[in-house]
Formats: C-alpha cells, structure tokens, sequence
C-alpha cells in the first residue's frame, strides 16, 4: 500500500511529537515545515516553562498529560533529560481553596494518577521555601514534574528523521492547494509539497493557516507573565545547571500563580493579571522579532500583586526582586481545551492547536491514531474542532470566551457554572414567558435554559425537598426538586428547544440512514426509533432519535455539532441524501405527566389515546392553531409527547398549552427536575455517561442494536459481544444520605480500592434517594454491593441498584 504523503505545518513541540508517532506507526513520508528555525522556532514552545500538572476535571486532558509525562520521562537526546519527575504541589491558603483541592484529589483517584493530601507541615518538608504558618495543607502528584519542551521536541524529531521524516527550516506556508474538496499541496515562499494529509500544528498562527483552507480557527493568542528572580541565597549550591531543579513545582491558584527553580533563581508564572489578547495577525515573524515572535515585552505593573503574593507564600523572596520578565504568547479557545481534528469542508487537512506542552505527546498519540487507523481510542468529542455551533465560532463570541478562559484557569468553577457573557445569545420563543415566571437560566451551547422557576416557589412539595451539602446547592433550589414531584404528580412543560434537530430526506435517506446507525429503521412512517451512531471499533459516537415522518423523510433528534459533521462526511457521493440542520427554525415542548393526555386531547382532533398513538410513534396534528409534529416519547419516564413546531408559532404553541393547563395544574418545569427525572428512569446521557470509549453493550444500551438487521457503520466490531462478555458496566447507584448529592467525577471504591468513576448524579426525588451512575468492574456492578464514593476527600456509602430505580414494569410511560 502507497504510503500518504504528510505535510505537517509547525515544528514546535507538537508537531515534532505528532511526527515521531506517526513514523512509529509506518508512516514515514512525512515533510514537517517550520517557518523559523529549528527547534527553537519562536512559537510557544520556544519559551514555555515546561510545568506539567496531570490533573484536571476531564479524564480526557488528564489522559493526554499522563501519556505525556510517560513518553518524556524516558526520553533522553545526547544524554540529557527531557523531563524531571520532581513531583507537583498545589497549595491552599483558604478553605475554600483547601476543600477544591480534595475534589482535585478526586479527580486525580478516578483519572488513574497517584496523589496524596499534605497537611502543612508535610508541604513544607517537601518544598522547604513555603511559609506552612499560610497554607491550610496540598495536594502532591509525585509523577508531575518539568519538561524541557525545546529538548523534548528536537529528541522526538531526532527520532522521526531517522524514520524518514523530514524536517526543513525557514519554510514560511504562504498557501495550501486543493483539488476540488481533497487537500493536494502545501505552498511555502520556497517550494510547494504534494500532499495528502495535511496538519497543522502551528498554535498561536492558526488562525492565519485557517484562513487559507477557509476554516475558522476559533482560538486567541494570549499573553502569560513569566518572570525570574534575581539569585537567592537558599538556593545557591542546591541545584546544578544540568538538573536545574530539585523541589516539586508548586502552585498557588489561590493567587493564580505557580514555580519553578532556574538553579539558584525562582521563576514566576502568573495568571492574575489582565487578559492580554493579540491577533494572530499581529504576531511578528521571526526574522522581524526582537527577541522571538512568542515574547512581547514585559509590563511589569500586571506583576505587582502577584509579586505580593508570591513573596507573602515564599519569604525568601523578601530580599529577591525580579530581574526579567517576559509576556508570552500561547493559545487560549472558548471553552479552554485543544482543537483537534479535520477540516469539515476539506479532506485530508487537519488541526492540532492550542495544544500545551501538558498535553503535546497525548495528543500526538490520538492524533495519530486518528490519521493512521482511522479513530483515535480516546473519547476527543470535547476536544473536537467541529464541537461548537455557529454561535459560538464568531469572532466576537470566541474572543470573549477565551479571555474568561484565561480569566478562569485557576478559579473554583462549578460544573453548573455558566459563563456570563456574551448572552443571551440563542433563546426558544417561550423565552420572555419564561423570564415572565422567574426562570433561571443557564447556558448550553449558546442556549439559555430555564433550571427551574422562582414562580414555583410556593408549591408545597418545596417543603419535601431536603437540604444538601453547600457546593451541591450552588446553582440549583429545591424549587427544582418540587417541579419534579410536580411532574410525577400532575403535568409539566419542558422547553426541549435546545435539543439538535436534523432533517435527513431523499431517496437514499433510509438507506443512508440504516447503514449509520444500529437499529432498526425500515418501519412504517409515524415510528419512531431510539439507535446508535458508533465507530469501526464499535464505541458509541452518539445516540440518536429517529422519526420517520414520510418515505424518504426523517427528523433525527441528535446531540450537536459532531452528530451533523459525522453524518455529513459519509453522505453518499450521488446527492441522494440531504441533511438540513432544522433547530434554528423549529422548538419543542415536552408535556409529560399523568395528566398529559387530558390536557392536550381536547386541543386537537387528532386521537392522542394510547391505542390511536403508542409509545414512540409520531403523528402530524394541529393543536388549537398550531400545527405540530407530535412524538409520544419521554426522557423523563412520564406519559406525553415532544410537540415541535416552527419557530414562529412557539409562543402561540405555549400559550395554548399554558391556558388549556390551568384546570390541571400545569407548570413549567426546568433542566435541574429534568436531570433528575431521567436519572431515575437510568437514561443514559451521551457525552457524560457514554462516549467512543465505551461499547453499547457495557453502557447498557444493547436493545439499541439490531445485528440481523444487515450491514451497518461498526457492526463488524460487535460481533461476540453481548451484555453477557463485558467486563465493566454502567452502573446504577443509590445513595442513602440525602445531604451527599454528589456532581460527577468522583471515585468509586470498592474493598478499599478505587474501581470506576461517577459519571452523572443528581437527587431522586421520587425515589427518596440520591442517585449516581458511574463505570465499575461487571464484577462490582452487581445489585446489592456495597460500594463508597469519594466526595471532598470523605467517603460516602452508596449501594448497587437494579435499574431502572422508578416504574421498572413501565406502567406510567405507555399509559
């Protein structure tokens, strides 16, 4: 087999990576292209401070750094190191910061990275420059350490040139060459390359490269201080200039800074001061730079206050001061994470961008692993360059989210937390009835949605909500809780508006359609059909709702941008399928409750009774003026139906159902009763619950798969497989102590070991109990163990429970 020809775009320590794992792989027709010189290129890698932290909130960034950490530890280029695993330290000095770090610790437990609490005395022993009488105690990762990112990158090159790979200096890209919708070369001042695969993996230039395949490359380069002291006597004769350090990296996110020794000088990082965006435009290149084109010129009244802090937690600083500074550019992106993946609109051209040294060999693997064997075998859906709406990739959306990611890289954040602006951006047409009874809006893919409704406040079933713990009570109310019971009680509207809505038709729709996805479709219009997208390996890409509405015309109810992007790269070449994302101009209510049907039944002529529509069919009707498409489907395990209309007539939709509700005591209920509705119900979550990393059969949704059904997009995968063969399990868990709720991520343990993570949780407040899904071992994942789960360094005992926990026999759904 040919080998592709690749032109990586981007010598800095990413591009170096993605180029040695790729000729590991055999792939070693490889050009890497840097438009300054080699390895000190002038990009962020040239002036990084090589810190790796491992440990994050997302199991996904945190596996890239471990990865990274590995890889660079034994990596060594003319008898030097390219990584110290001296150990990280992140200390506390306030109690708010001290009860974080034990949910880091957390994270670090559930992700696989070993760590340990430190009391005061314990931190100083470790780094004896702290002060123990500031700090309330840490959190130490002994595999953390320092990279020499310049080193690290050269060392990996070496290797891919010996491979084949080659390397060309002083090569700027002034273009990129297509071939209808097929990349075909890249152009430099110099020379044009014939290529295949093309990937760039310039970070602070993206954008510019983007331009030139017409791609939006929604990151902003930013400015970070980094200043070096002058020499210290504590540290003169402790270090060598070959080994550099010897203490653990420390942090101090309290005042947003962290460390590191230079020898016998301390090095400054710091994150409190301003944001200090720059257009990519604006970058200087090299040849024109007066240091490098990464470094701008250091301001030092943005470091008087962390100067401050930084001598408050190290007292030796007292007699220091700061002898150099730099303001260095690196990548920051609306939500924080990497870009990775290829173009929409251009095959064979892809990105690896606002990549940190943390992370740059992980994601060099799975970027490899994508090109190479087609899927990476890690989850990357909150990784993916195509993962945001349009919304979100204007620029000036994408500017402002990037400076609150900037803003927010040592801060306390909630899982709930949203960002406060710009918004509102996208809201349903019940917006302004909503605002009207108190909603509480939080945001979802540039989506205000209502949480619940202060207008609820006086229902009695918000005297039945019990108290839970302070950081589970931050952005939620027990309002929530009684418009749950509500729902279960009587009959609720649920904005559904935000929920991605396709429209798949023509000829070949059903076809393209079956071969997609891994259930049944071949039905009579009016059924409606719960299935799966997976990869070749058989993971699980999303999960779908499919109503088939006429012969060649489908409405697929999808979970974002990826769904769109994926189905789109596999339309069939002859134009026989079409796929219009229909959200924009279209909106949902979800009416459930017992009291649903006698509600909607006298707005219609339409029969809604059980025999005349079923349980997942879908009917056109009018109800009172408004015509709708009608789904009898529920994620909150209660009689009703999904009504979508257009755009235009939705407030008229609400109003209908509003009026007509009163006599049976209707409410608007929000996302927070919703959350916990489903999770009764054990309704899997795509994205949370489940991900490419998991199968059907482990995450519980074998029913979704129909292996008789003929070909279909990796069924190869799932041959021998069934809930019998797994070796973990989505498990449900039931909490008795009604103060623990927990919020996700949290360490599971069983024996006294951890085995598996929580995934989704919330209160059932119809069952009396908290509830938390969570990966275990098939071995643990059975009903009646004992298990604990880890919450803010205490251990809270949760039991296995058979699912689902409310109307197991599905009484109430099929009413």
């Amino acid at each position: 087999m040919t080998q592709p020809r690749v032109v990586l775009i981007g010598a800095g320590i990413v591009g170096c990576a993605l180029a040695d794992e790729l000729t590991a792989r055999g792939w070693t027709n490889v050009t890497v292209l840097e438009q300054g010189p080699l390895f000190a290129t002038g990009g962020s890698s040239s002036h990084a401070p090589g810190l790796v932290f491992q440990t994050t909130g997302c199991r996904t960034m945190t596996s890239f750094a471990k990865y990274t950490v590995e890889k660079y530890t034994a990596l060594t280029m003319d008898d030097k190191w390219c990584f110290q695993q001296l150990g990280g330290l992140e200390v506390a000095t306030t109690p708010e910061r001290w009860t974080d770090i034990k949910r880091r610790h957390g994270w670090a437990t559930s992700w696989g990275v070993e760590s340990f609490l430190r009391d005061p005395e314990e931190c100083a022993r470790l780094h004896p420059l702290l002060d123990p009488a500031k700090i309330l105690g840490g959190f130490h990762i002994p595999a953390d350490g320092i990279a020499k990112p310049l080193r690290a990158a050269e060392a990996q090159a070496r290797r891919a040139m010996d491979r084949g790979a080659k390397f060309l200096a002083h090569h700027k890209v002034t273009g990129v060459e297509r071939n209808g919708r097929r990349v075909k070369a890249v152009v430099t001042e110099h020379d044009t390359f014939a290529a295949d695969v093309v990937v760039s993996c310039v970070g602070m230039w993206g954008p510019r490269i983007g331009r030139m395949v017409d791609l939006d490359i929604p990151l902003v380069p930013m400015a970070h201080q980094y200043a070096k002291t002058t020499p210290l006597p504590a540290l003169k004769g402790v270090n060598t200039e070959l080994s550099e350090m010897s203490k653990p990296l420390l942090r101090h996110q309290d005042a947003d800074l962290y460390f590191r020794e230079h020898v016998d000088r301390i090095g400054i990082g710091a994150y409190g001061h301003r944001p200090m965006p720059i257009s990519a435009d604006d970058i200087l290149d090299f040849d024109v730079a007066p240091t490098m084109p990464s470094e701008i010129a250091f301001t030092p009244e943005d470091f008087d206050t962390s100067w401050d802090a930084a001598v408050d937690l190290l007292p030796v600083l007292g007699d220091a001061k700061v002898e150099e500074g730099v303001n260095g550019l690196f990548s920051f992106t609306p939500d924080g994470n990497p870009l990775l993946g290829e173009h929409p609109g251009l095959k064979g051209f892809w990105v690896a961008e606002a990549v940190w040294i943390t992370h740059s060999a992980g994601v060099a693997r799975a970027m490899a692993e994508w090109l190479v064997d087609g899927q990476p075998n890690i989850d990357l859906h909150g990784c993916d360059l195509n993962r945001f709406e349009d919304v979100q990739r204007s620029p000036g959306y994408v500017h402002e989210r990037s400076c609150q990611s900037f803003v927010e890289v040592y801060d306390i954040l909630h899982p709930l937390q949203p960002a406060e602006r710009p918004r509102p951006l996208r809201t349903s047409p019940f917006y302004e009835r909503q605002k009207e009874l108190g909603a509480v809006f939080l945001e979802a893919s540039g989506w205000e949605r209502p949480h619940w409704y202060e207008a609820n406040a006086g229902l009695p079933e918000v005297a039945e909500i019990p108290e839970r713990n302070e950081w589970a009570s931050r952005f939620w109310s027990p309002i929530a809780g009684a418009e749950a019971l509500v729902a279960r009680k009587r009959v609720a509207m649920f904005d559904m508006t935000a929920l991605k809505r396709l429209e798949v038709s023509g000829p070949e729709a059903l076809t393209f359609l079956q071969t997609m996805t891994t259930n049944q479709l071949d039905r009579k219009p009016g059924a409606v059909v719960y299935t799966l997208l997976l990869n070749e390996d058989g993971g699980v890409r999303s999960d779908l709702t499919i109503a088939r509405l006429g012969a060649d015309r489908f409405q697929v109810g999808a979970n974002g941008p990826l769904d769109v992007d994926w189905l789109r790269r596999h339309l069939p070449p002859n134009g026989g399928v079409h796929i219009t994302d229909i959200t924009p101009g279209t909106c949902c209510i979800g009416l459930w409750g017992p009291a649903a049907r006698k509600l909607l039944q006298p707005l219609t002529r339409t029969d809604f009774s059980h025999e005349a529509m079923g349980y997942f069919k879908a009917q056109e009707a009018f109800i009172g003026d408004v015509p709708v498409t009608a789904m009898r489907l529920s994620y909150v395990g209660e009689l009703g139906w999904e009504l979508y209309t257009t755009a235009d007539m939705g407030r008229r939709l609400w109003d209908t159902l509003w009026d007509a509700g009163q006599e049976h005591g209707v409410i608007a209920a929000g996302r927070s009763a919703f959350t916990s509705m489903r999770l009764e119900k054990g309704y899997r979550s795509w994205g949370a619950d489940v991900t490419t990393e998991h199968d059907p059969f482990e995450a519980g949704l074998g029913f979704a798969v129909r292996m008789n059904k003929g070909y279909f997009h990796g069924r190869q995968a799932l041959e021998g497989r069934s809930e019998g063969t797994v070796t973990r399990k989505l498990t449900c868990l039931t909490i008795d102590d009604a103060y623990q709720v927990v919020m996700g991520g949290e360490p599971v343990f069983a024996g006294g070991a951890p085995v598996g993570y929580v995934t989704s949780a919330a209160r059932g407040y119809s069952i009396g109990k908290n509830i938390a899904y969570a990966w275990l071992p098939a071995s643990v994942a059975v009903p009646g163990t004992q298990v604990e789960i880890e919450y803010f360094g205490e251990r809270v005992p949760a039991v296995v429970a058979a699912e689902p926990l409310f109307d197991p026999e599905m009484r109430r759904i099929r009413s």
